[in-house]
């Protein structure tokens, strides 16, 4: 099955970097005037090794494609983002994020080619990407299901209900990802509900773990694909990310999980994001 990368791109714009896909996430939560910013900052490098060629797809309707389920919907901006670069949706598309009758909210929803399930209600995704991989063994296919969650979901008793299920049946075609950056709405997550050692947590129900720096590409491309050669059980990879990464006002602060950015802080993030290209 040919990679996601088998799809058209975007030939306006760069290819699907860390940079690129901050730089859009920055610029359209200022035109939107919506915050969720560190939450989406944070992932764009696991977004980066999943959509550059680690998931399989010839097409978004292609039924042998891998599964991606972004079950921390409110990082939704920087999935489309990345949509954008890999040419699955449009400018004309992307500008309408959180406007008025647009496909492209602040969660993610099917309705939009390149989403394959709808998001939001914390805790729950992993439950789909379960029920996805279950789905694949019956249909005997070889595709594989990828979900991406926060580690504030991992409070959720919902999730681990998900993954005591994927367990006892072995859906090893089931992979997730933990955007483990340390914060939630609330406050920090070592606070509101202290999940640590995760990777053991996840372990002790019957699943491989790994750990690895949420913001090395080449990690996470060697995580995910030892991930996906597993045969005997689901795969569980701690990504230790920082919130906001690459803005260094934003970056480990509480209050960027709501709020939008003045003209000023604007231009600053994106100075920043520039100088480190």
């Amino acid at each position: 099955m040919p990679a996601l990368n088998a799809w058209p791109k975007n030939s306006t714009m760069p290819g699907l970097t860390p940079a690129a896909l901050r730089r859009l996430v920055l610029q359209q939560s200022k035109r939107a005037n919506v915050g969720h910013i560190g939450s989406a900052l944070s992932v764009v490098e696991i977004l980066a090794a999943l959509h550059g060629g680690m998931l399989r797809a010839s097409a978004p309707d292609d039924m042998e494609r891998d599964r991606f389920v972004l079950s921390k919907g409110h990082a939704a901006l920087a999935l489309y983002a990345t949509l954008f670069l890999n040419g699955v949706i449009t400018q004309d598309q992307l500008d309408t994020y959180c406007g008025n009758d647009s496909q492209l909210g602040v969660h993610p929803e099917h309705c939009l080619a390149g989403i394959d399930f709808s998001t939001g209600s914390l805790g729950h995704g992993l439950s789909i990407g379960a029920g996805a991989a279950l789905a694949a063994r019956l249909d005997g296919s070889e595709r594989k299901v990828f979900v991406l969650v926060s580690d504030a979901e991992c409070n959720e008793g919902a999730l681990w209900e998900a993954v005591a299920f994927a367990a006892h049946h072995r859906l090893s075609a089931l992979i997730a990802i933990v955007d483990a950056n340390g914060q939630q709405a609330l406050g920090h997550t070592r606070d509101v509900l202290d999940m640590s050692p995760l990777g053991a947590r996840w372990e002790a129900f019957g699943w491989r773990a790994r750990t690895v720096d949420g913001h090395d590409l080449g990690a996470l491309r060697t995580a995910l694909v030892a991930a996906r050669e597993a045969t005997d059980s689901p795969q569980v990879i701690i990504a230790r990310t920082v919130a906001g990464k690459g803005v260094s006002y934003m970056e480990r602060q509480v209050k960027w999980h709501y709020w939008p950015m003045s003209d000023e802080q604007y231009a600053q993030a994106l100075k920043e994001i520039e100088a480190a290209e």
